[in-house]
């Protein structure tokens, strides 16, 4: 039970910063889609910049970013989105610099697999 449209936007907003990380000639995005128990997980992967552990909080932070343009909402929305409006969570489960990046978002499963 999901606002397509709202999380719709979360997805694409975590490609297009995917996109921007990678600044490499062999860039690789990946998406992920598991049920674990009466949890969807979904998981964005990307091969860029990677983000430093003293950053992982504050990339959800309105206003951060470390790109030259653009107003650093785009995750502060996302986590918005999934957290009060898909009752979920949002986080970066992990990140090595100079290696990539996942994105992981847990929502409440409409069907549990038995």
């Amino acid at each position: 039970m999901i606002n397509r449209e709202l999380f719709g936007w979360v997805i694409e907003n975590l490609v297009k910063n995917a996109l921007d990380a990678i600044d490499h000639d062999a860039g690789k995005i990946s998406i992920k889609i598991s049920q674990v128990k009466s949890k969807v997980e979904i998981e964005v992967t990307d091969n860029g910049k990677g983000i430093d552990l003293k950053r992982r909080k504050d990339v959800f932070r309105p206003g951060y970013s470390t790109k030259k343009r653009g107003w650093g909402l785009g995750l502060s929305l996302s986590k918005r989105i999934i957290e009060e409006y898909h009752s979920g969570k949002i986080f970066v489960s992990n990140s090595i610099p100079g290696e990539g990046t996942t994105f992981r978002i847990i929502i409440d499963s409409p069907h549990s697999v038995s």
